[in-house]
This record gives C-alpha cells, structure tokens and sequence, in this order.
C-alpha cells in the first residue's frame, strides 16, 4: 500500500493538502504527484471548497523532485512521464476553480520554488528560503523556470536559473515570487485570515475571475478587453452576483434560498 505522502483536510469551506515526505524533504516523488493530481481532481468538483491551501510538514516546504527515485530508474522516457506528470499537477492548480495559497514553512527549491510560483497566492515564514538550483547539478530548472518566469521579472528569474542562488523571503516578496513573509508564530493565522477573507467571497466571481484572469495574460491587449468583457457581462447574470448587487443597492444583506 502506497504511504499517505499527503494529508487532505476540509475544514468548512476551506481544503489543506499537507506534503508529508517530512523525511524526504517533502520531495515530489511520483507517488506524491498522484496523490496530489487525485486531491486536486476530487477539489476541482467539490462545491463545498472555496480555498485550497498547500502546506507542508517537516522543516522543508519542498525540496523538488525526488533525486534518488530519479537516479534509480534511469531512462528518458522515465524523465519525460515524470516531468510531464509534474508540469500537468501544476496546470492543475493553475485551472482550478479555486484560488491556492502556498503555506510556505520552510525551503522551497527546484519544482517546490515552482510549485509555491505555480500557486495562485503564497505566504512564508520569515526564515522561508527559495531557489531554482538545479544549475548546481548541471541539471538546468527548466520546467520550473515556467511558473517562475511567470511571477517575477525575466532578468531576475534567469538570474536565479542561472546561479542557482538562494533568496529569503523579504526578498521573495520583492520579486513578486509570494505575497507576504511573516513571523514563524505568524503564519497560521496569517494564511487562515487570507484564505477566510477569500472564502467570505461570493463564489461566482471568485471561480470566473481566476479564470480570466490567467487567460487573458497570453492574449493581445483588444482579445484581452473583448475576453474580459465577455465574462463579465456573463459573471452579471449569475443569479448569486444579481442578488449581491441588489443587496448592496438596497442596503441589505444578500439572501439565498437553502
């Protein structure tokens, strides 16, 4: 029987999948990227869930991919199914529904740097630390050099491809890699409150916006406005968003039938 490498917890409206390779670094071995995959499927579908948290055990958040269970099956095709299986749990993330926050506790390197980039919102400890390193092993970040050329500037993402040099957390923020780094003590409670804040939101909007809002960015700047358009003519005849502006106008609380 394959080991729970990650522990899925629903708490109201809100779902926390826990790597939990704490031994291992929390490293994306093949296995985990199933069990994450099948989490994320089970998510995608769950009307209940309207905030995703990744978090991890252990002192790191995710130090990439397994390097040992790479080196044991040594053939390309083998290479090429598991960064493939990667890059798909990754798409994941970005096509769900639900917006996903990185609980970053700990190091993030090579694909767990771009699983916290991949992520639609990240908060890390203050002692958190990031790279994209495989340089140092010959082994070029290229997958994740997808997410993370995403997120921060192309001079600074090469930069760190290139050097395989660690940054902390202020200057994550900096980059524009997470949103916030806070006190060890401070990080519960900070990602509870930006995913409760999320969560309070009317969920047609929240599901439609992500959405778009990746969507958009690969468009040229008229098929972006006329995209936007689109969906917001089609997000205001939602019957939840009808009845939140007639609420705010009528200066009542929305109502809903159970």
């Amino acid at each position: 029987m394959t080991p729970d490498y990650l522990i899925v917890q629903k708490e109201d409206n809100i779902a926390t999948l826990t790597l939990n390779r704490p031994d291992k670094f929390n490293a994306l071995s093949a296995e985990l990227l199933t069990q994450l995959s099948a989490a994320l499927d089970d998510i995608k579908t769950d009307q209940s869930i309207s905030v995703v948290i990744i978090a991890a055990h252990g002192r790191a958040f995710c130090a990439g991919h397994d390097l040992r269970q790479m080196r044991a099956n040594h053939s390309e095709p083998y290479y090429q199914e598991l960064f493939n299986q990667c890059s798909r749990m990754m798409q994941q993330i970005a096509t769900l529904p639900q917006p996903v926050i990185a609980r970053v506790q700990g190091l993030a390197t090579a694909a767990g740097c771009q699983l916290v980039a991949t992520c639609d919102l990240a908060v890390a400890s203050d002692n958190a630390r990031f790279a994209v390193s495989g340089v140092n092993l010959g082994l070029f970040c290229s997958t994740p050099a997808v997410a993370l050329s995403r997120n921060v500037s192309r001079k600074r993402a090469f930069e760190m491809l290139v050097t395989g040099d660690f940054i902390d957390s202020a200057t994550a923020v900096e980059y524009g890699l997470i949103n916030h780094a806070v006190a060890a003590d401070k990080l519960d409670s900070a990602v509870a409150s930006l995913a409760e804040k999320i969560a309070g939101k009317p969920k047609s909007g929240i599901s439609v916006g992500k959405q778009l809002f990746y969507s958009q960015l690969s468009r040229t700047l008229p098929d972006a406005y006329q995209q936007a358009a689109d969906v917001m003519a089609c997000n205001m005849m939602s019957e939840e968003t009808v009845e939140h502006v007639d609420a705010f106008l009528e200066k009542r609380p929305p109502q809903f039938s159970s």
